[in-house]
């Protein structure tokens, strides 16, 4: 009883049993593209210039094993961690799917006068 137990909470945050023990960061981007087990993330982060005192965009893109049964689409929003190296440029599982591409404004609940007006 307790695995179905565990499959109907898996289900409802979206998250998935990762087979490879994890470790160190957590990082959460937009997947750019998606082949079979693996997809690519891409995030932008601010850099600080010192000498011309301004900021910067710069952007990352990490290559990520995707679980079987996990369902990722492009343009997801997803959560991925470090973890030991799996191949010569996969060294991140993806953990978790924030929201979706179709629907970016997945959490965020409407007032039910403002959706029968």
């Amino acid at each position: 009883m307790e695995k179905k137990q565990n499959k109907k909470t898996q289900e409802k945050t979206n998250k998935v049993v990762v087979p490879v023990p994890t470790r160190g960061r957590v990082f959460a981007g937009t997947v750019t593209k998606k082949f079979p087990g693996r997809v690519v993330i891409e995030f932008e982060r601010t850099i600080f210039v010192e000498k011309y005192e301004r900021f910067y965009k710069k952007k990352t893109r990490i290559h990520a094993r995707l679980p079987s049964g996990m369902i990722i689409e492009i343009g997801d929003y997803i959560k991925v961690r470090e973890c030991r190296p799996l191949s010569k440029i996969i060294h991140a599982v993806v953990i978790e799917k924030v929201r979706s591409a179709q629907n970016p404004v997945a959490g965020v609940q409407k007032n039910p006068q403002e959706v029968l007006t």
